[in-house]
């Protein structure tokens, strides 16, 4: 890297929208833009977006980005890419397949959400293959395999015309180099490619892709779902083409690291960061947990040493920090669900004008009125307000540690009314069930030998104060705020960093650019106490819907 080329710039695509960002080598942002996707559901639990719209808005960006900034092209040296967990079909050509039962080309990609593969899900699981052992012991139809899987059986001509199956991360570094170079990342944690047996296809096992059905791919030597895979960061082929460059606004081989998804880039821009002058050993590294919010959350631990724990995804040989272990626990609705719970109340478009008229947020406006109910009813403690009213979060399925993505929500204690103080009750119920499941997968994790204490948190909760409160008092934990909140394009930049060569490795990329800020400590004993009573409930909640469903089931058989 030379004097004049001193930036990096973070591209990341997330579930709604595409984001750049651009970085000094000390993570200072600059600049950055973002610019809505397109998705469509065409029929339940189908979720589909365009990759060709999604290079469209990241060139957007990144336009935007460097615009804002001020820095010029040549003063860029390396780009790193993350994106959500999506599936793309492309053809010999590079041309959209259709991964759509309506047939449409631009709709060639199925979203991480999509939770069509279910059935495929099941049957993979009933095989029991020691694969599974490294995906937490059950394979979610979030991930790849299930969902070619569904392809493979439901559309076979879409099948048999792509050339390339990509994890969208890597479908992204591809359309910017021209070299089908995949990530350990992606390979690892959604395609079941043991990391630990070695790079460039050393880790396919062939056994459980003919146990599955899948057993074309090996016959295929594998070539289309990726046989060159490379560490996170790693430069690849001769960096930015002519093309790729035009469209981002850059110079022509700028270095482009090996991609990373989305939420493991939220972990680099995290968990590297000193806490007052200390900066993280390998060892403090086990007591800290990356916490990556947004529509669904993601929780990011690593470790020297494999930790199998049943239900949650891993353990990942250097699928996020070259040389450790990965744990990934998760939540598969949470922005998400809090934000349906809020639209779908009846009290919510008093809620939208009562926000206008104040010009705050919905959320701020919730946090208003539930400060002014727990100093009329002179609660101990706010969180006090949902004594008799619990919500169970998984409306969406359980990511982990339960790893059923049949589950579904609940709530209990509502009362005969739908007021604005009712809704302001049943967001803070619904804040908490959130933590709730966080503190459950903290608990997971310490039990198998990790000790979590502190979390690093990003994401659109960490602008709430609400959300960052419960957290904290719910998990027992440290609650850190990194001094970048937009921790997931500083953990593309990092990646970006090190394709330049302007660090060592990702760890020495991670020190020198990640840098914590405020600092939120869990409550009181009477709260701790509390949410204990309350954590117990949130486990009660789940026992009793399992007995619900097993009675109707005995007695829908007979």
């Amino acid at each position: 890297m030379t004097k004049t080329a001193s930036h990096f710039l973070g591209i990341d695509v997330g579930t709604g929208s595409a984001r750049a960002g651009v970085f000094t080598a000390t993570g200072k942002l600059l600049a950055s833009a973002s610019r809505p996707i397109q998705m469509w559901k065409p029929a339940p639990d189908h979720v589909e977006q365009s990759s060709d719209d999604i290079w469209d808005a990241i060139g957007h960006t990144a336009r935007q980005a460097l615009a804002e900034s001020g820095v010029a092209p040549a003063s860029v040296a390396g780009i790193g890419f993350d994106a959500t967990c999506s599936l793309v079909l492309l053809d010999a050509d590079d041309r959209p397949v259709s991964a759509s039962t309506t047939g449409r080309s631009e709709q060639n990609v199925i979203v991480w959400m999509d939770h069509r593969a279910i059935p495929q899900s099941e049957k993979i699981n009933a095989t029991r293959h020691p694969v599974l052992r490294y995906v937490g012991g059950v394979i979610s139809p979030e991930m790849q395999t299930p969902k070619l899987l569904w392809l493979k059986q439901h559309l076979p001509t879409a099948w048999k015309t792509t050339a390339r199956f990509l994890d969208l991360p890597d479908y992204l570094t591809y359309r910017a180099t021209g070299d089908d170079t995949r990530s350990l990342c992606t390979t690892v944690c959604k395609w079941t490619y043991l990391g630990h047996k070695g790079l460039d296809g050393k880790g396919w096992d062939s056994s459980y892709f003919k146990k599955i059905g899948l057993g074309d791919l090996a016959a295929e030597g594998f070539a289309r779902i990726g046989t060159r895979i490379r560490p996170m960061g790693q430069p690849i082929g001769q960096g930015l083409t002519a093309a790729a460059a035009a469209h981002l606004g850059l110079t022509p081989g700028t270095a482009v690291g090996v991609s990373i998804i989305d939420a493991h880039a939220g972990g680099l821009g995290l968990l590297g960061a000193p806490l007052g002058d200390k900066k993280p050993t390998p060892a403090a590294l086990e007591k800290r947990l990356a916490l990556i919010g947004g529509t669904s959350s993601c929780h990011m631990a690593v470790s020297r040493d494999p930790r199998f724990i049943r239900g949650i995804w891993g353990p990942y040989h250097s699928a996020m920090i070259p040389g450790f272990w990965l744990t990934e626990g998760g939540q598969t609705a949470t922005g998400a669900l809090i934000d349906h719970v809020i639209q779908t109340h009846a009290a919510y478009p008093a809620l939208q004008a009562e926000a206008a008229a104040a010009k705050v947020t919905v959320y701020q406006a919730l946090n208003t009125r539930l400060e002014t109910l727990a100093a009329a009813e002179r609660v101990k403690h706010p969180a006090a307000l949902t004594a008799d009213l619990h919500v169970y979060p998984d409306f969406h399925g359980n990511r982990s540690p339960r790893a059923n993505p049949t589950l579904r929500g609940a709530i209990v204690g509502l009362p005969l009314s739908a007021t604005l103080d009712d809704l302001a009750r049943l967001y803070l119920a619904t804040i908490q069930a959130v933590a709730h499941g966080t503190r459950h997968i903290i608990d997971a994790m310490n039990a198998k030998g990790y000790a979590i204490d502190t979390l690093f948190a990003c994401g659109g909760g960490t602008k709430n104060p609400v959300f960052l409160r419960e957290h904290a008092d719910i998990t027992g934990c440290k609650l850190v705020l990194a001094r970048e909140p937009e921790a997931v394009l500083l953990g593309s930049a990092v990646l970006g960093a090190v394709a330049a060569r302007a660090f060592p490795d990702v760890f020495a990329a991670m020190s020198a650019m990640n840098h914590a800020d405020r600092v939120i400590a869990p409550g009181t004993a009477v709260v701790r106490r509390y949410h204990a009573a309350k954590h117990t409930v949130f486990q009660r909640l789940h026992r009793d819907f399992l007995a619900y469903r097993a009675l109707i089931a005995a007695n829908s058989a007979q």
